[in-house]
């Protein structure tokens, strides 16, 4: 998903979550890609005759007007966009026996899979919410002895990707050299099906650009074992963010794994804004003449195309926002946009909010 996009995203999901029902009757309508408008319409149509069942006149002609709002609206797209479409209506007055009926609706930045129409006093947002998690992807690897599963988790879903079998023997109850012997053959074993695992790791992940982190997990000292014996190499344990000891080495070993990781996969985006605030400053304590902040001095560098990285508050004006965007991206610039919930977030907003990397240094 292109941040662009993401934060498109973000701002409709904000402004739709300021808005609650006095009722049920805020009306929620998800149409998926490939899915036929004219089909919605008339189940609309179907349900404005139950909702004339409601018992509250002021909630029933609430739905109803929300209802003929969402018809209206989608005979004016005639057609299903490419991925699919959000439609929500409802009462957004805040003052009491007061009606503002309004209508919003996105075409989402990935093919929507959800079908759904439900009144209720919040949108559903869920749906869209996934979306923003679904643009990152974790490698899942939980192993022990006898088995493994390599996994992915994008957004909430937990993808299977192999899953490996070993014949490595139980422990023996004999003694003398004939236990030493034995033990020798299964440490053996254990290596190779650990290398043999390293490889599948290897191929399902290295050259996956949209991996942001790699877990692990499995019972006892097994996961620190696969890790010295797996003959990873150096570019995913660089990848490695956390390893976690999970009893379970199968398709119920990834959800756990996932479900003791949400920590650390909580602050991965934290981790990623800190990286890009912590070039800028270094840049601007090192190399001030490649760095710019402040609206003002930020547009002259857009308007002279010297910006090779915009960086924006997400907290900055949306209006502030799109306009410095536009400009980036007549220039080929890259945008990140930050949070504030860091310390060099903070320090940011009161630089202005905005900044820039150049490619070359100008006249302030």
């Amino acid at each position: 998903m292109e941040e662009s996009k993401r934060f498109e995203l973000e701002e409709f999901i904000a402004e739709l979550e300021k808005y609650k029902g006095r009722h049920t009757e805020l009306v929620t309508v998800y149409v998926p890609a490939g899915y036929s408008l004219i089909n919605i319409a008339k189940q609309l149509e179907q349900e404005k005759s139950t909702a004339t069942n409601i018992k509250s006149k002021t909630t029933r002609k609430n739905v109803l007007d929300a209802l003929e709002k969402l018809i209206r609206h989608i005979k004016l797209i005639k057609k299903t966009p490419e991925n699919g479409i959000a439609l929500f209506a409802g009462n957004i007055s805040e003052t009491e026996g007061q009606s503002q009926i309004e209508v919003f609706s996105i075409e989402p930045p990935v093919p929507l899979k959800t079908r759904l129409y439900r009144c209720d006093q919040t949108f559903v947002l869920e749906p869209l919410k996934e979306m923003l998690e679904a643009g990152i992807v974790y490698g899942l690897i939980v192993v022990d002895r006898r088995e493994a599963t390599i996994g992915l988790l994008e957004g909430k879903q937990i993808k299977v990707l192999q899953k490996l079998t070993s014949f490595v023997p139980g422990k023996t109850e004999k003694g003398g050299q004939s236990a030493a012997r034995y033990s020798r053959i299964r440490e053996g074993m254990a290596k190779e099906f650990y290398r043999k695992v390293g490889e599948v790791v290897k191929k399902n992940f290295f050259d996956m650009e949209k991996l942001k982190g790699i877990i692990v997990g499995g019972p006892g000292p097994t996961k620190e074992e696969f890790l010295k014996e797996g003959q990873l190499v150096t570019a995913l344990k660089n990848k490695i963010i956390a390893v976690k000891d999970i009893g379970y080495a199968d398709e119920h070993g990834l959800e756990l794994l996932v479900e003791a990781s949400k920590d650390v996969l909580a602050e991965q985006e934290i981790i990623l804004e800190k990286k890009i605030l912590e070039d800028f400053f270094a840049k601007l304590a090192k190399q001030p003449e490649k760095i710019v902040y402040g609206l003002e001095d930020v547009n002259k560098a857009l308007d002279v195309g010297a910006v090779e990285v915009l960086i924006i508050s997400k907290k900055l004006g949306k209006k502030q926002i799109e306009e410095l965007k536009e400009k980036a991206q007549n220039i080929s610039s890259k945008v990140e946009l930050v949070s504030e919930e860091t310390e060099e977030g903070k320090q940011f907003k009161s630089l202005g909010r905005v900044g820039a990397i150049l490619r070359f240094g100008i006249q302030k």
